[in-house]
């Protein structure tokens, strides 16, 4: 056999070798099984942080499978959720805000639980501290309480000499506390009046809206949780019917016709959520990892909505806008 012909057979012999050795460790490759517990997200929102896995080299169907558990807004369901994705032996648990991290930790001290929207974690007593978490959870923050100053400061430059705000928010909600508190230290310190008002059902939602077109503010506040979150084209509409400027901590309420909204850049904190996760799955310790705060925060104004409302937004922050909604 001459050369040409001897390696053309070791190419051909080796291709053949080859071929069930990758057929087995095809067959072998680890799926990982990753739990999602969400109190009221609903699953067709669950969309960023598999998309931020696969750019990380996860494929929903090859090497993860997600085990969804949606509570439909009922947090007394949470605990039962949580031990049956602990019985169902998942490798993580994503959780959503605090109540879902609060459920799972008490269901499991061992499997690891990422937070991915959570609220004041050291004040909740979910972590020990940001730095050094200890224990089996770790995640990211939706945003520190030192925002509430830069929200406010944001509705002031929207709607110039703003002296009284009215704030909706949710009593007894996990972390909230000290968001509140922080926000009325910022309002004090910017010469704003502020007035909270509870909000835990709808029926709370509608005598909190009849307070405010008594009350007449110079804006309005909206912290969307829980029955807030829920009911949210409801505030929306009547910020619009009393032609009142409205700021919103949740991103989707200038898409829905909501003035304008100031958070973390979900997509951003998806991508830092996910790749705590993938380093996690490939051996890492919750504990040794911190819990990580926004890295971007975006400004969404909707100019539709301002036009309606007659305000002129000043073009010192549209330039600082990541979105103009026209």
């Amino acid at each position: 056999m001459n050369h040409a012909k001897r390696r053309q057979f070791l190419i051909a012999a080796g291709a053949l070798l080859a071929a069930p050795l990758a057929v087995e460790a095809q067959s072998r490759l680890k799926v990982y099984r990753v739990g999602i517990l969400s109190a009221f997200l609903p699953r067709e929102l669950f969309v960023a942080i598999p998309a931020a896995l696969r750019d990380l080299g996860y494929e929903e169907g090859r090497n993860i499978e997600f085990d969804y558990r949606f509570a439909e807004g009922r947090d007394d369901r949470l605990p039962g959720m949580a031990a049956d994705l602990v019985a169902k032996r998942v490798d993580l648990i994503v959780t959503w805000l605090n109540a879902e991290t609060m459920a799972a930790m008490r269901a499991t001290t061992t499997i690891p639980i990422v937070m991915a929207l959570t609220l004041a974690p050291v004040e909740s007593g979910l972590v020990a501290s940001l730095a050094h978490p200890g224990g089996n959870v770790t995640g990211t923050t939706i945003q520190g309480p030192e925002t509430a100053g830069k929200m406010l400061q944001v509705l002031r430059d929207a709607v110039p000499n703003t002296t009284r705000v009215i704030y909706l928010w949710e009593p007894g909600f996990p972390g909230l506390e000290p968001y509140r508190l922080a926000t009325e230290r910022a309002g004090a310190a910017m010469g704003i009046r502020l007035t909270g008002l509870p909000v835990r059902t709808l029926a709370e939602l509608e005598s909190a809206l009849a307070v405010v077109g008594r009350k007449r503010p110079d804006a309005l506040y909206v912290v969307p949780t829980g029955a807030i979150f829920t009911h949210r084209a409801r505030v929306i509409e009547f910020a619009a019917r009393q032609r009142l400027p409205a700021i919103y901590t949740s991103p989707p309420a200038p898409a829905e016709g909501g003035l304008m909204s100031y958070s973390a850049n979900l997509q951003a904190l998806s991508r830092q959520t996910a790749a705590i996760i993938d380093r996690i799955l490939k051996g890492a310790k919750p504990a040794d990892l911190p819990v990580e705060q926004p890295a971007h925060f975006a400004l969404v104004i909707n100019m539709k909505t301002a036009k309606a409302l007659n305000l002129k937004i000043p073009q010192s922050l549209l330039l600082r806008a990541d979105r103009l909604i026209e």
